[in-house]
């Protein structure tokens, strides 16, 4: 199986999202700033980095895990939905595809944070934004991830795509 976790820069919640999923991040506690700037693309990707699908590991079951940034294009979804299943269609490509979208977790701190950073290089009213944000949002980044494992091992879809639009968010992580 692989997953793909997607938001729009693809270095912020996508990121944290793949770090958790590959077990970098800790289950039973809040990140600390060093874990979470530590993260290897976590506030580093550019805009030309954005629709690069960045493989960053397997996880405990020997699934791929990958992120990349969508920008706010409404067609590059329906594009590589179509083109993967097309690939399957064709017996090229094997294995199930989960694309989860990781922006419904982004709270307003991470928000203002990537603006200020990667947008403007103001890293030093970025940077903390970005750290709190990720902080605010760990228990929803949580949520996200095991959602999307759990969905991956009963959906019947070789391509599947969650908006997770409908996932709870806001919950505070202790």
């Amino acid at each position: 199986m692989i997953y793909i976790y997607n938001c729009y820069a693809g270095t912020h919640s996508s990121a944290l999202a793949a770090a958790y999923h590959l077990n970098k991040l800790p289950k039973d506690r809040l990140p600390t700033k060093e874990e979470i700037l530590g993260i290897d693309i976590f506030n580093k990707l550019t805009p030309k980095d954005m629709g690069r699908i960045i493989y960053h590991g397997m996880d405990e079951n020997g699934d791929k895990v990958y992120t990349f940034g969508r920008s706010n294009s409404k067609v590059v979804m329906p594009a590589l939905t179509n083109l993967l299943t097309m690939m399957n269609g064709n017996e090229k490509l094997k294995d199930k595809v989960i694309f989860s979208n990781a922006s419904p977790t982004v709270p307003l701190a991470m928000t203002f944070g990537g603006l200020f950073s990667r947008r403007l290089h103001i890293d030093f009213i970025g940077v903390p934004l970005l750290v709190k944000g990720a902080k605010q949002t760990y228990g929803n980044i949580i949520s996200l991830v095991e959602r999307t494992k759990k969905l991956g091992k009963t959906q019947m879809n070789l391509v599947e795509v969650l908006d997770n639009k409908d996932l709870e968010v806001n919950k505070t992580f202790s």
